[in-house]
């Protein structure tokens, strides 16, 4: 099983996964460039060269588990190596981050861009605020975070620039005209409460890939897998158990 984490994070997230999700699997926790101890390179600036960067590292054929950014590289590993993916379990993730009129459930771009911004003149902070906009709204906001924040202090802090990397991924992938083509069974986990990938792009994964499973986990925000891992944990095993992976 691959994990791929989220936006600043390492991993150290993965630490926590419940043993009806892990045991008997042989668990690849990748860090992607410039998060934890992985490398950030000149050539890591665009989607291609962090999906390829996973692939480098990751089994020849396995279930994919990404958080977040890193559910929308699992998709890209997904279409790009499709006979490398067994399933695809994708953590309050999205084919496109950004809101749009015809993509309603999603975040205000601006919200990116201050982001982005702030990030220039303070990495550490700005992080900090990111990690609280993941819990707003979860039932156990303050466990959570507290949580992420121990986590993320067992790794090396991310590389700033890997960072603004990671940023415009989120601003600018649009992935809703391609993801029709993929074939693996695929779950969908949203939290109730997430602001930053709200549940009801349940709604609209159901009209772009019919065949994906989606659920929503209650009293979870952007964190469902720290926040409740028994839910998720249990969604998760129950998807590979019923797709015999």
């Amino acid at each position: 099983m691959v994990l791929i984490h989220g936006w600043g994070m390492n991993e150290a997230v993965w630490s926590g996964l419940p043993r009806v999700l892990t045991d008997h699997r042989q668990l690849w926790r990748i860090e992607l460039p410039g998060h934890g101890a992985s490398p950030f390179e000149s050539h890591h600036n665009d989607r291609t060269a962090w999906v390829e960067a996973c692939l480098e590292v990751a089994p020849e054929r396995a279930v994919w588990v990404g958080w977040s950014l890193g559910g929308l590289l699992a998709l890209e590993a997904a279409l790009r190596a499709p006979e490398r993916i067994r399933a695809l379990i994708l953590l309050t993730a999205t084919p496109r981050f950004v809101r749009t009129p015809d993509w309603p459930a999603a975040i205000d771009a601006q919200v990116l861009v201050r982001f982005h911004e702030e990030l220039l003149a303070d990495p550490a902070g700005t992080l900090q605020r990111f990690l609280a906009l993941q819990v707003k709204g979860s039932e156990v906001a303050r466990d959570t975070l507290r949580t992420l924040r121990r986590e993320l202090a067992r790794r090396p802090e991310p590389v700033p620039a890997a960072l603004a990397v990671g940023l415009d991924l989120l601003r600018t992938c649009d992935m809703r005209d391609r993801i029709d083509v993929i074939a693996c069974p695929t779950l969908w986990l949203f939290g109730q409460h997430d602001t930053l990938v709200p549940a009801a792009v349940s709604a609209d994964i159901a009209g772009l890939l019919p065949q994906a499973r989606c659920q929503v986990i209650t009293g979870a925000a952007h964190a469902p897998i720290l926040s409740h891992p028994g839910a998720t944990g249990g969604a998760a095993a129950r998807f590979l158990r019923e797709t015999t992976c």
